[in-house]
């Protein structure tokens, strides 16, 4: 007997890289030319601008554009690039699992808050303590992310709902493994950045200190969002 294949649905920010790709290809974005702003072609294409953005960094992860901060897209000369049959290797097939750094980000926004809410009425002493030394062992030159996310998952693993803990741990795992979150946050994460994510996990920490879950709920609901706004910070002008 035959048996069906499993059908894997692209991510829209891929199909969007393919066609922005197939025109620079046709010579319709020619080397060395400034792309549509990302509000231009989320018009064209009507699709959102964080869409674009994933593209755009899959875009550049394959060699066909280069990304300014502060001055916009550029259109690559055709030379250095990984593949001439799109966006395929590094993006396509590598990452079928990778939902995209928005999408992420936006499922640990629902998620996250509701974990520290928990952890600020649940956590035991040692769990609070590990959450502590998470939040002091963070800085802006010693691997800061590597201590956000020990930040985090401490957090988790205070919550007392392991299906719960497991859930961040596992959203914190796919964006370790996917090439456009990295991207993204090598162009929009500055040391300026992780300052001001320091002060706002020390908000966290104090709610949880205090066991008062509301302020957890609300102070970690404030620092995902303000995450997501930076790393939707316009390409052309500096990350904030």
């Amino acid at each position: 007997m035959n048996t069906l294949q499993a059908v894997s649905a692209p991510r829209l920010y891929r199909i969007i890289a393919e066609q922005i790709a197939a025109r620079i290809r046709a010579g319709e974005f020619l080397s060395g030319e400034r792309l549509p702003s990302e509000r231009d072609l989320a018009e064209q294409l009507q699709v959102s601008r964080a869409s674009v953005r994933e593209a755009l960094i899959a875009l550049e992860l394959e060699g066909y554009v280069e990304v300014r901060v502060g001055s916009g897209v550029y259109v690559l000369d055709p030379a250095p690039r990984k593949t001439s049959q799109g966006v395929s290797q590094t993006i396509t097939n590598s990452n079928e699992e990778d939902p995209g750094p928005f999408d992420l980000l936006e499922t640990r926004l629902l998620v996250e808050p509701e974990s520290a809410a928990l952890a600020a009425q649940t956590a035991l002493p040692a769990q609070i303590a590990a959450i502590e030394a998470a939040h002091r062992a963070m800085n802006t030159l010693n691997e800061p992310g590597r201590h956000d996310r020990n930040f985090h998952l401490a957090i988790a693993a205070a919550c007392g709902n392991a299906a719960l803990a497991s859930t961040i741990a596992h959203l914190w795992s796919l964006g370790r493994r996917s090439p456009v979150y990295a991207r993204l946050e090598a162009h929009f994460v500055t040391e300026r950045v992780w300052e001001q994510a320091h002060q706002e996990h020390a908000q966290i920490l104090a709610a949880i200190q205090q066991r008062d879950a509301d302020r957890a709920r609300h102070a970690m609901h404030d620092h995902l969002v303000g995450i997501l706004a930076r790393l939707r910070a316009d390409f052309g002008r500096l990350a904030l």
